[in-house]
């Protein structure tokens, strides 16, 4: 069993709660402690909280839209590593949230292991003193 997130903390955020469950079990497999959030409300309310590393952040959310969670995230002080991913597969939301700053887009449904290794590589490519 490979635990390639062992001793990170990962919140996942998304409104459809199959997602929200399938990308918890993943991570939670992989070693991840997880935080989940439902809305772009919970996820900022979450993030301010608990500070998590890394942010698995869907694009389409009630009370406070992705993107203006991500603008949020990324203005921080110690900014989390964060992983957008959508069911919209058009070229200007990815073109808005790269030149917004985050760190890996994908696009529904995300294979798993493809998510596991995203958020992996980041963490690993932002480790504070490069010690990953």
């Amino acid at each position: 069993m490979s635990t390639r997130l062992e001793g990170r903390c990962v919140l996942v955020v998304d409104d459809d709660p199959d997602v929200l469950d399938s990308f918890d079990l993943a991570l939670r497999a992989e070693g991840a402690t997880t935080l989940r959030a439902e809305d772009g409300n919970q996820a900022v309310s979450c993030w301010r909280s608990r500070n998590p590393e890394a942010v698995v952040l869907d694009m389409m959310l009630p009370k406070r839209s992705g993107f203006i969670v991500l603008e949020e995230l990324l203005a921080a002080e110690h900014p989390p590593v964060v992983v957008m991913v959508t069911a919209n597969e058009g070229r200007r939301h990815e073109e808005y949230a790269r030149g917004l700053g985050v760190h890996a887009y994908l696009t529904k449904p995300v294979p798993l292991d493809t998510l596991i290794e995203t958020v992996a590589g980041l963490l690993e490519e932002h480790a504070p003193g490069g010690t990953g």
